[in-house]
């Protein structure tokens, strides 16, 4: 199946499945359904009303907005009419906003609702190219009145009238639109410097979502759970491009506080998640396990302890064989099954159905490195966790763990049609259909990232005999101690996250005697420690700064040592006063800590762990 654009994927798609559900929102506590057939309608309207609006091809339109079915409309009518799609994030300050709308020239913006009008509203006046903005929800603006802000009802309107006057125009549009057309610019939450904005094409995005299921098959039958920022590739790619290409049901969270209830409610097929939230998921059950009745504890431990068994049998077997004869890892291999079996039945499965997994037959980890402990976890209670690789100037995906070719601590092999290589000094070099073309307004970012046809990662990795990739860490990240020791933190950093009690880990030493960390704490399991242990407190810092919760996460922090050779150990750390915010520039929306923006706010702190 080949398509000319995105669009017309989506229209063709509408026209073969009519009344099948495509899309399911919550509202007033109810989920609502909709169709294919109305999802492609109201594309159209969008499409028609941005183009009354005067959006002409290659114009340049900016979404935000949190997952909800407004956002696809917008995003896939912007296609439509020939024009341009913008993310923006929700959690962006209004000097954010206001640089993304003005490096990308938007023409119109799209927004949610009241606070993020508000935000525009207030750097309006230095965007020129700004005409219009569109707001999807009127709560708390029912008296608003500005002479180019539109709600989300009229442009429905207009677009319904331009339709019915124009009946073809939308046709007209989309048949000129070419594969090399750029779709999507996404603006990349670089860790460090401003955003750059990647501008991937039409043939980009339909290319890799065939690949994607060339590598894991996905059927109309799947279910997605949408909850991750759909300004961002990764989710995007899932909620919008699979999903269409191959007929997926998409369910959107009602908020971000909601993910895990709105799991259960679901129970998805397919479930995409960033390590944040697998690693949320873990610790839950870790702790609320340890505090269930003794018959119930050992139920459990002795479940997950089989599972691992039977895990790694099967993630290992090349070892397995090497251990012992055949005949004997055949032999260990069918009575791990069997006794599996039988702890799924009675423990493992109940429990994944209170937690809404009993029916996830693929689920990944991406976005950012997780702990190959967590993975593990996950493989022992029948949740294998495929982890994937890859970055925005290439779609989303470049590597992935394909069927059951699973192996901990890698992120699999190249996606079918993408090359991999690495350079001299390590840095995983990419080439094929799914990177980008370059970055928009940008020739010498372009020309630095994109060299002789490759695109260069800026990450470091290497290959296992088997050729999956293990990834090092970010090439700019790498230290040296004063020791001469080469370090690097990501791996030490995931060991630490590995705790219910440390949500964050910012391990230093470059050019250092030791390593130091600046640890956040997982405030709802440290919490429940606390009142546990009848200890007093009032606020976060408050907790933060306790004895006993020092004395806790230095017990997390020696385990994590043990694991470790003499220089990689962290000798000393400090908890954070606070959380680590996108909105302070600490994190990006993807949850990955910006090092150069942590250790320059915490800089005494730093110092002071090596006075």
């Amino acid at each position: 199946m080949s398509f000319s654009s995105v669009p017309a994927l989506l229209f063709h798609q509408a026209g073969r499945l009519g009344r099948r559900v495509a899309l399911r929102h919550k509202r007033l506590g109810i989920w609502q359904e909709t169709s294919w057939a109305q999802y492609s309608r109201t594309v159209r309207h969008v499409a028609c009303g941005l183009g009354r609006l005067g959006v002409e091809r290659r114009d340049r339109v900016g979404i935000v907005g949190e997952n909800r079915p407004e956002w696809l409309y917008t995003d896939l009518g912007v296609l439509a009419c020939g024009g341009i799609s913008v993310g923006v994030y929700p959690t962006s300050s209004a000097e954010q906003v206001g640089y993304v709308l003005g490096h990308s020239e938007a023409r119109v913006y799209v927004v949610e609702g009241e606070e993020q009008l508000d935000k525009v509203l207030e750097v309006w006046d230095r965007l020129p190219h700004l005409q219009w903005v569109v707001v999807m929800d009127r709560k708390g603006l029912r008296r608003f009145s500005h002479p180019r802000v539109l709600f989300w009802d009229e442009l429905l309107r207009m677009g319904q009238e331009a339709e019915r006057a124009e009946p073809a125009w939308v046709e007209g549009r989309t048949s000129r639109i070419g594969l090399d057309d750029v779709a999507l610019i996404i603006y990349t939450s670089g860790t460090t410097g401003p955003p750059k904005g990647a501008m991937l094409t039409h043939r980009n995005l339909l290319w890799t979502a065939e690949a994607l299921a060339r590598a894991n098959p996905v059927a109309e039958a799947d279910e997605v759970l949408s909850f991750l920022p759909l300004s961002h590739i990764a989710e995007r790619m899932v909620s919008v491009y699979l999903a269409i290409r191959w007929g997926i049901t998409v369910h959107f969270v009602e908020n971000t506080d909601t993910v895990l209830s709105n799991l259960r409610e679901v129970s998805p097929t397919i479930l995409f998640a960033v390590p944040r939230i697998w690693e949320k998921i873990h610790s839950q059950l870790e702790l609320h396990m340890r505090e269930a009745d003794p018959f119930k504890r050992l139920a459990y431990r002795l479940a997950v302890r089989i599972g691992r068994v039977r895990a790694r049998l099967r993630l290992e077997p090349r070892r397995a064989v090497h251990a012992v004869p055949a005949w004997k890892a055949s032999l260990a291999r069918g009575a791990a099954s069997a006794a599996y079996a039988v702890g799924h039945a009675l423990v493992l499965h109940p429990l994944k159905r209170r937690l809404g997994l009993d029916r996830v037959r693929l689920a990944i980890s991406g976005a950012a490195p997780i702990a190959p402990e967590v993975l593990a976890y996950f493989h022992a209670i029948g949740v294998p966790i495929r982890e994937v690789y890859g970055q925005t100037e290439g779609s989303g995906p470049t590597t992935i763990h394909q069927g059951d070719e699973i192996r901990l601590g890698t992120v699999g092999r190249p996606l079918p049609g993408v090359e991999v290589r690495l350079a001299e000094d390590g840095e995983i070099l990419v080439r094929g259909p799914n990177v980008f073309v370059g970055y928009f307004k940008d020739p010498e970012a372009t020309a630095a990232t994109l060299r002789d046809g490759w695109l260069h990662s800026g990450d470091v990795g290497e290959f296992d005999e088997d050729g999956f990739l293990r990834i090092t860490d970010r090439k700019k990240d790498l230290f040296i101690t004063a020791g001469g020791k080469n370090v690097a933190p990501q791996l030490i950093e995931n060991k630490l996250k590995a705790s219910p009690y440390i949500h964050d880990a910012v391990v230093i030493g470059d050019g250092r005697r030791y390593l130091v960390a600046l640890i956040v704490i997982d405030e709802e399991n440290v919490t429940r420690f606390a009142r546990d242990q009848r200890i007093p407190f009032t606020t976060y810092s408050d907790l933060a700064a306790r004895p006993e919760v020092h004395r806790l996460i230095q017990q997390e922090v020696d385990r994590v040592n043990r694991t470790l050779s003499t220089p990689e150990q962290v000798k000393r750390f400090a908890i954070l006063p606070k959380r680590l915010y996108h909105e302070d520039g600490e994190v990006t929306p993807t949850l990955k800590v910006k090092r150069a923006a942590v250790m320059a706010r915490f800089r005494e702190e730093i110092e002071a762990l090596y006075r």
